[in-house]
């Protein structure tokens, strides 16, 4: 008879093993898309909130800590994270949710950061600030208010445990802070004097839960309570650095006027840009007007802001408040370009005001600025700044200023452009001063020297323009008028006849043209020439010595009908044109006192062209820059026709231009010509088309962009189009030619989608004599950079790119593999040579907890006959040798079959019985 005793030993160890092996699968369970992990530390707060797997199989703890899991299992994506986070953190626990166990509640209120929080589907509402991390507890309590189904309720503290968080919910946090407690003195018991060294910046900074390192070399002050080291900056300004570079700390800034503030609410157009606030130390926001922000920290500005917008719009959880720039509101007023108030960063001086005004005008007292801040006034010398450079002159700007320039007369102080010393003085208070105006460079007063003559006076004032007259300037010394001829004393170089002034002269120089007299030798121009006016001629002075002095006809002449109008009233007509192309001989004889009139060209002159037949004429249509009808001479050939015309636009498609030639018997002869080649790679010039008379050049437009045929393609002709289907961001009909190919198309069409099957990409030929049809790989290329796996394309062709996302009846049965029974997600799935059946099961979300992983059936169908064989994924689970794998090819059948199905079922179902009897005699062999 066996031992009772031997055969519990026996089940026991048998339900061990079970156990074992069970427990070994479960510890291999690979991670998956949508899983989360929970990080819980030793500290009070939260810093992490759930964190979900995504779509990269990666964990980003609160955007910081990056952490890739693909492939992982369970235990060994918590011992990456316990590596990655408890460098820094000392960790408690890491806790795993399946995808299943989680929801999404969305979080409003007074919380950092509002929004949509994962939570286990069996969180309650104490639970919430755990996961989500949302406020800190040790400062602050909360009132929950839950909208569930479109239904309102009010929770109490106490009955947080019992409310389970449900899908979907909508909570809305209300924060009490609690009573502060009383800090008491910290002394120095070190100290002889017993200096108080609490820094209560630093203190409120450690309440509000912000953690930052002081700044370097900043003194540092170590108190000791309770055997514990509290690290404080000892100097203001440390802290205030510390508060620049810390997002954080600049909750404890105060916002001032001038200050900018970006507010973003998604989906507002009144909302997602600048706002500045103002001298009144508001901003204005649509719908809710003025909110006055000045002196108010940027959480304060935030909850403010919330709270009144909430009145008008939804989806608030979304609005972010930010600090983009601090600025300066300064007012510059007195001696200064553009009087009023200016916009300067939180750095700004006096300079950067002065410079933003338009800087100084003449007449600036430099070394008596002022500066107006509420009711007091500092005076400064700007002065002394501008010649020695020492910032610590100027005074610190703060927001609100005002700048304030005087007015000088004192010649020492007043800014202008420089000159050399002497210059620029003020001829109303010093009556010896020259005075130099007219046509000169820089007219002006100049101190008197004795000997200075009219050049020395000139050249003070830099010179003469090229419009004077010197042979007209007039002169006023001591109350004589006098004319000088500057022309003539340079070309004689005589200096007895260079005029000497005296004390307070005069000088005028006057422009050419207001110098011309009537009679003498006196030439008269006017109408459509460059520059019109009178003019002295000489003894052998032609007609074209005046037309050239005059800078000749303009654009809009008609050198045709040209009249010389004679003193005695006789008129002389002459044709220029005529002259200019050697059908006239003679020029017409000026004399003094004739006018030259050349008129502007009528409308009938425009329209000459319709005098002109048509077996003589050459029309350009399409897009060049001068369209019309020209007209044709023998010896015009075609790239003169063009350029006379102003060329093709930008738009217009060179390698396609029509030519429409007169033919026999009222024939017309349609021929192309690709001009584009002919620029760029050169020819014969026998190639150029060579026109008749009665010919038509046709200029075609290309498409406005390849991208944006929406308007532009029904004129673009199917042999310069290819088409872009399916899985692209923007599919449509493209312009293509000979010189793009299949990556200029696909970037034309702004590339492929997400979804898009890159490895499965099509391009259909069209146009050939039997269809054809290329399968084309473009992963591959993009992973190896092989330019043969590119297709050749042309235009007609048509370019299809499949969807990863299409339905299962829409994929090939040759290309999938059937996975059946106990798995998360059974189906159809795309499959390829490089996949085994772990990336077969992961794919379709691994086995369900009632899988019977030993007895998986692989059913064969896609090579020369139907077979079918077992895999033992618990034994190779065991020993993960990868040979032992099973050979999958597309069209094969996996199924999984479930434990409740199976013999394994039986067999446990009779293991239990039997240790349930066992158990009993040995409980009656007991007693």
């Amino acid at each position: 008879m066996i031992n009772p005793v031997f055969q519990i030993k026996q089940v026991f160890l048998i339900l061990l093993f079970c156990l074992f092996s069970v427990t070994s699968v479960f510890a291999a369970e690979t991670v998956s898309e949508g899983d989360a992990f929970y990080i819980d530390l030793h500290s009070d707060e939260s810093l992490f909130t759930v964190t979900p797997v995504e779509k990269n199989m990666k964990l980003n703890f609160s955007g910081v800590i990056s952490i890739d899991v693909s492939g992982d299992s369970i235990v060994s994506a918590k011992n990456k994270i316990q590596e990655a986070v408890g460098k820094n953190y000392k960790i408690k626990e890491i806790v795993h949710f399946y995808k299943k166990n989680m929801i999404m509640v969305t979080v409003l209120g007074d919380v950092k950061r509002p929004g949509n929080y994962w939570m286990p589907s069996n969180a309650s509402l104490t639970d919430l600030n755990k996961f989500g991390g949302l406020f800190n507890s040790n400062i602050f309590d909360s009132s929950v208010t839950i909208v569930r189904s479109g239904k309102r309720q009010v929770v109490n503290s106490d009955d947080y445990s019992q409310l389970v968080i449900q899908a979907d919910d909508i909570l809305l946090l209300s924060l009490i802070r609690r009573p502060e407690p009383k800090v008491e003195p910290l002394v120095d018991e070190a100290s002889d004097q017993g200096d108080e060294i609490v820094n209560m910046d630093a203190i409120t900074s450690l309440e509000n839960g912000i953690e930052s390192e002081p700044n370097e070399g900043a003194v540092i002050a170590v108190n000791t309570i309770n055997n514990e080291s509290i690290t404080e900056p000892a100097v203001d300004g440390a802290l205030e650095d510390v508060a620049e570079s810390s997002s954080s700390m600049l909750d404890n800034y105060k916002l001032q006027p001038g200050d900018i503030l970006t507010i973003g609410l998604p989906g507002e157009d009144g909302f997602n840009k600048n706002f500045i606030v103002d001298r009144s130390g508001v901003i204005k926001l649509p719908e809710v007007g003025q909110i006055e922000i000045e002196g108010k920290s940027l959480r304060q500005v935030e909850t403010i802001i919330y709270n009144k917008l909430s009145v008008v719009y939804l989806g608030l959880d979304k609005l972010t408040v930010h600090l983009k720039e601090k600025r300066l509101l300064i007012t510059v007023l007195g001696y200064v370009e553009k009087p009023g108030e200016v916009e300067l960063p939180k750095d700004g001086n006096v300079q950067m005001a002065i410079n933003e005004a338009g800087g100084l005008v003449i007449g600036a007292q430099l070394d008596k600025f002022q500066l107006q801040r509420n009711d007091t006034v500092e005076k400064f010398n700007f002065k002394r700044y501008l010649d020695t450079g020492d910032a610590s002159v100027l005074p610190t700007l703060k927001s609100l200023d005002v700048v304030f320039i005087p007015s000088s007369p004192e010649l020492g102080s007043v800014h202008g452009q420089v000159r050399a010393p002497g210059q620029g003085v003020d001829s109303t208070e010093d009556p010896t001063v020259v005075k130099v105006f007219g046509e000169v460079l820089a007219p002006g007063s100049f101190p008197y020297k004795d000997g200075m003559t009219l050049v020395d006076a000139l050249m003070r004032a830099g010179g003469v323009t090229r419009y004077s007259n010197v042979e007209q300037i007039r002169v006023i010394d001591q109350e004589e008028p006098v004319l000088f001829n500057l022309k003539k004393y340079l070309d004689s170089g005589d200096d007895s006849k260079l005029l000497i002034l005296s004390e307070g002269a005069t000088i005028y120089v006057p422009k050419q043209v207001e110098a011309v007299q009537g009679g003498g030798r006196i030439v008269y121009v006017m109408g459509q020439v460059q520059k019109s006016g009178s003019f002295e001629i000489g003894a052998n002075v032609g007609f074209l010595d005046v037309l050239a002095t005059a800078g000749g006809p303009n654009r809009y002449a008609d050198t045709r009908t040209v009249r010389i109008l004679r003193a005695n009233g006789e008129i002389v007509p002459f044709n220029l044109q005529d002259y200019t192309e050697g059908r006239a001989v003679e020029l017409p004889k000026i004399l003094p006192g004739d006018a030259i009139f050349i008129p502007q060209k009528g409308k009938e002159d425009d329209q000459s062209w319709t005098k002109v037949k048509t077996g003589k004429s050459i029309k350009l249509i399409g897009a060049i820059k001068k369209p019309g009808r020209y007209e044709w001479a023998p010896d015009i050939t075609f790239l003169d026709l063009i350029g006379y015309a102003g060329g093709p636009t930008n738009k217009a498609d060179l390698a396609h231009i029509k030519l429409l030639l007169p033919g026999i018997d009222g024939s017309v002869i349609n021929e192309e010509f690709n001009l584009q080649d002919f620029f760029e790679e050169g020819g014969n010039w026998s190639e150029v088309p060579e026109l008749v008379g009665g010919s038509t050049i046709i200029f075609p437009d290309l498409p406005e962009s390849p991208t944006d045929n929406n308007s532009t393609w029904i004129r673009l002709v199917k042999e310069q189009a290819i088409y872009m289907m399916g899985a692209v961001n923007n599919p449509g009909r493209f312009a293509f030619s000979e010189k793009l190919g299949f990556l200029d198309i696909l970037t034309a069409a702004q590339g492929p989608s997400p979804e898009a099957d890159l490895t499965k990409v099509r391009i259909i030929h069209r146009g050939e004599k039997i269809p054809r049809v290329s399968h084309v790989n473009l992963l591959e290329y993009f992973e190896t950079g092989d330019e043969t796996l590119l297709p050749q394309v042309k235009s007609g062709d048509s370019i299809f790119i499949p969807s990863n996302e299409r339905k299962w009846t829409q994929k090939r049965k040759e290309d999938t593999v059937r996975v059946l029974g106990a798995v998360a997600d059974s189906g159809r799935y795309e499959f390829s040579n490089e996949m085994t059946i772990l990336d077969l099961l992961a794919e379709a979300g691994g086995p369900t907890d009632k899988a019977f992983v030993k007895k998986i059936i692989i059913v064969n169908t896609s090579c020369c006959k139907n077979q079918a064989y077992t895999f033992d994924l618990m034994d190779f689970m065991k020993d993960p040798d990868a040979s032992r794998l099973p050979v999958l090819r597309a069209g094969d059948t996996v199924y999984v079959p479930d434990m409740t199905t199976t013999y394994w079922s039986t067999f446990m179902e009779a293991v239990r019985d039997a240790v349930s009897t066992l158990s009993l005699i040995g409980i009656i062999g007991a007693f």
